[in-house]
């Protein structure tokens, strides 16, 4: 009986160290939801939308970006006629790096 017991704590123990520690297996996430790729700006004026995860430091084309508490951050940024590319680069507190990319087209 006693083993038993002891195995259920351990096997709990085990699996909150293994929630606790998800964070810094999984390393940082980054989702954007606006600009769409390709997506066309007939004035130039670009609204940036996204958000992030475990995160200590987000960039945008080289650029530090401010996000909140809960990692959504937003911007807005002009862009001359043509194509143009932006590259957002989420890092944590590791060095770990996401990277994403848009293409975007003013006309």
């Amino acid at each position: 009986m006693t083993n038993y017991l002891i195995g259920a704590v351990l096997l709990i123990i085990v699996s909150y160290g293994g929630i606790e520690a998800w964070p810094l297996i999984a390393g940082p996430a980054l989702f954007i939801d606006v600009p769409a790729q390709h997506a066309s700006f007939p004035d130039g004026i670009v609204t940036i939308q996204g958000r992030t995860s475990r995160v200590a430091e987000l960039t945008i084309n080289g650029a530090l970006a401010l996000y909140d508490q809960k990692g959504d951050f937003s911007s807005t940024l002009t862009f001359p006629r043509g194509g143009s590319i932006l590259t957002f680069v989420a890092t944590d507190r590791f060095g770990r790096r996401v990277t994403a990319t848009r293409s975007i087209v003013v006309p």
